[in-house]
């Protein structure tokens, strides 16, 4: 056997004799990467050097670009992806999903992670306290007083589409379905933090740790998902079908 393929079977073996790695990895990975680019992000921010250089002159473009269209188009996406209309919507289509669907794990999970991104938002922003880009930027000037970092707006976006993208793809999978929704979820995040940067309410830094959080936060709903189907393997079985162990967890043992 060649060392190029030893490797490769050795971390297979180390997997399968440790199936909690296997279960935990994939969250790991995930977390460790959107803290370690949000925590760059903030070192950023608090030293007013990299990224964060790029902050006025990208505010300040994008302010001498308005236009009345792209305006009201973007003044209703940051309506719906603000604090009153997304959770409401979040709210209804769970409550659907668990009607229709006869199932509570899933729709759960994504409460609690929309949750779980409100109260990581305000914790961050009482934390880190930094100011919001000049009123005389602001589409409507005063109209946003708490702190600006990370974008509220973008965060709950990207955890949503995020959350919702692996919840409805990690139970059956089909290129078409996860293109679908790899596709979807970059549009509309990239939409939320466009609309928030060109209303002049945060800054490219805010909305881009914002999305950092958002992977960290799917991270930690992926362990928790894979690990309760680890332990009830029949969850995770289409309706109709018999539970197995090939949804890439395995089965206790």
């Amino acid at each position: 056997m060649s060392s190029g393929s030893a490797l490769p079977d050795r971390v297979s073996a180390w997997l399968r004799a440790h199936p909690v790695a296997r279960v935990a990895g994939p969250g790991l990975v995930l977390i460790g990467f959107g803290l370690a680019v949000f925590f760059g992000l903030l070192d950023a921010v608090r030293e007013r050097d990299d990224l964060s250089a790029a902050d006025l002159p990208v505010l300040e473009w994008l302010v001498e670009r308005r236009g009345p269209v792209a305006t009201r188009v973007l003044e209703t996406i940051t309506f719906i992806s603000g604090p009153i209309v997304l959770p409401i919507l979040v709210a209804v289509a769970c409550g659907a999903w668990a009607i229709i669907r006869r199932e509570w794990w899933r729709p759960l999970l994504l409460v609690g992670a929309m949750i779980g991104s409100t109260l990581i938002s305000l914790a961050v922003k009482g934390l880190v306290n930094r100011p919001r880009p000049p009123e005389e930027t602001m589409h409507i000037p005063g109209s946003e007083s708490t702190a600006s970092f990370p974008s509220g707006h973008t965060i709950g976006a990207a955890t949503l589409l995020l959350v919702a993208a692996y919840l409805t793809t990690s139970r059956r999978h089909s290129k078409g379905r996860v293109v679908g929704w790899a596709v979807g979820t970059f549009v509309g995040v990239v939409l939320v933090a466009l609309s928030r940067l060109y209303l002049g309410y945060h800054f490219l830094t805010d909305v881009l740790a914002a999305m950092a959080l958002a992977v960290a936060i799917l991270g930690a709903v992926t362990i928790v998902d894979r690990t309760h189907l680890w332990r009830h393997p029949e969850s995770g079985a289409p309706p109709g079908q018999p539970a197995t162990s090939e949804r890439g967890v395995p089965g206790p043992g």
